[in-house]
């Protein structure tokens, strides 16, 4: 395991040096994420750099509408950090074996195989357990005393006792703040146990502001005009808004327009340029095949009159689209 050290945090998240220290390690492991150069750190991820930086921090619990970045956000702080990343997704199936190892077979031997907590606390990792509040609360109950920083006993493996270091990391992303969801937005959401909850910091991550999805994009795809980038922003924005039933003029559309799915709308407009050659818009047509198609017949109805009034011409990326 590379050796832990402590970097400079302005350094390392703006390229200028701030005096301000973040512990990390020299260099990556084998679990360490890719830095996406790309990537730009926006005002919701200001808590949890700040999280990072405290010494001994309780566990994070980050929660957020669909598809905001919360994992993104955690993989790429950590890619900076060289932080190595062991990760588990929440069911209502999963148990707490699950997070922690099993037996199995290798080369006709019986061996214990250590699973995402278990390594993670072993080597000083991120523990990013995605999805936890589609976990029934029983299960999670048995985190509690890891939560709480004590040694995990591992009985399955001959009660081999498993003591955090100082660099190990327990964060959670959800939907939900542990409170079910309210929304009705996010099937099989469960209402988290309050004792839990209790020993989590928790924040709140949202979608990135215009400016910076529109920086981001323009940053992505120098070859997209900027008002066609504008656009594209504030449409992503307005069907959020209708997502969320929040939109007097409109009924709820049944999906929503994530950053992630904004950055597929964006390849697919580009490789679909040539079509504007046959009159089709390429913007309208990329925006069916990244979002439209997921949606219910009349949702779709909805995002083609929607993307119709942005984008009201069959040009090229020259014009407006």
């Amino acid at each position: 395991m590379p050796k832990a050290v402590q970097l400079d945090a302005g350094q390392i998240f703006s390229g200028k040096p701030s005096g301000t220290m973040i512990s990390g390690y020299e260099k990556p492991s084998e679990y360490t994420p890719k830095i996406d150069p790309a990537y730009l750190f926006h005002e919701s991820s200001r808590d949890v750099i700040v999280w990072f930086l405290m010494r001994n921090p309780d566990p994070l619990y980050i929660f957020g509408p669909t598809s905001a970045g919360k994992s993104s956000l955690v993989r790429q702080i950590a890619a900076r950090l060289n932080y190595p990343v062991y990760e588990a997704t929440g069911h209502d199936r999963l148990e707490f074996p699950d997070l922690v190892g099993h037996l199995s077979v290798k080369n006709g031997n019986m061996g214990f195989e250590d699973g995402p907590l278990a390594l993670a606390m072993k080597t000083g990792g991120i523990f990013l357990f995605n999805e936890a509040d589609l976990c029934s609360p029983a299960t999670l109950a048995g985190l509690n005393t890891i939560l709480d920083g004590s040694p995990l006993c591992i009985a399955e493996n001959g009660g081999e006792l498993v003591t955090p270091g100082p660099m190990f990391r327990f964060i959670v992303t959800a939907n939900s703040n542990g409170g079910s969801d309210e929304t009705g937005l996010y099937q099989g959401v469960m209402r988290l146990n309050l004792a839990f909850m209790d020993r989590f910091m928790v924040v709140k991550m949202d979608y990135p502001a215009p400016d910076v999805e529109c920086a981001m994009l323009s940053r992505m795809f120098p070859t997209i005009p900027v008002e066609i980038i504008e656009k594209m922003v504030e449409f992503a924005n307005d069907v959020r808004t209708q997502f969320m039933g929040n939109s007097v003029a409109h009924d709820a559309l049944d999906v929503t327009l994530s950053t992630r799915t904004l950055i597929r709308w964006a390849e697919l407009t580009i490789a679909f340029q040539p079509l504007a050659k046959q009159g089709i818009s390429p913007v309208r047509y990329a925006m069916d095949r990244a979002l439209g198609f997921r949606a219910s017949t009349t949702s779709r109805a909805a995002l083609v009159e929607m993307v119709r009034r942005y984008f009201p011409r069959n040009a090229n990326m020259t014009e407006n689209d």
